[in-house]
């Protein structure tokens, strides 16, 4: 019950930066960065992101039931949560931290595109494409949306030595701006 209470608390909270989020702004990376962020992209790693069935059970359940207003489709809702669970957790973040933060980006409409370009889920900057994937990735696609959001997510926390404070900021575009961290 706490951990529903704390959830309902949470997107109570961010529910009002919905629509503020700024844009993820263009920085230039190294040759050496941007290959290390391209093979933490292209990684194949063949990880079970889940502790056992019963943590798979529970976290799905709980967050499914968060979610049923916004994604009504049941089987939809909970594959997506799996490929979040496990995008996240391949990038060693907190799935509850990425759910969070595509609640603020997108409100999960998987088809969202800001005024400056930013698409899908975790709204992912186009320039992006170009300087760790493929031009011609289609970010509206939700894997490859996740994918990218956690690369870039799990980049800036490595910039910021892990903090998400200063993280947030980088990923939103409001660095050294409180709302949007907070």
């Amino acid at each position: 019950k706490l951990k529903k209470i704390f959830f309902v608390t949470l997107f109570s909270c961010l529910l009002p930066l919905m629509g503020q989020a700024a844009t993820q702004q263009y920085q230039d990376i190294s040759l050496s960065n941007r290959q290390e962020l391209r093979q933490k992209f292209y990684g194949s790693t063949s990880i079970n992101s889940f502790k056992n069935v019963t943590h798979a059970i529970t976290w799905i359940g709980q967050q499914s039931h968060q979610l049923r207003n916004k994604i009504p489709d049941d089987r939809k809702r909970r594959e997506l949560l799996r490929m979040i669970h496990y995008e996240a957790t391949r990038y060693q973040l907190d799935p509850d931290l990425v759910l969070a933060l595509i609640e603020v980006e997108s409100g999960f409409n998987r088809f969202a595109l800001s005024h400056v370009g930013a698409s899908g889920l975790m709204q992912v900057m186009p320039f992006w494409t170009k300087s760790i994937g493929l031009p011609e990735h289609d970010l509206f696609h939700l894997r490859l949306n996740l994918r990218y959001g956690c690369t870039i997510l799990r980049h800036y926390l490595d910039v910021e030595h892990g903090d998400l404070y200063r993280a947030l900021g980088r990923y939103n575009g409001s660095l050294g701006q409180s709302q949007y961290p907070q």
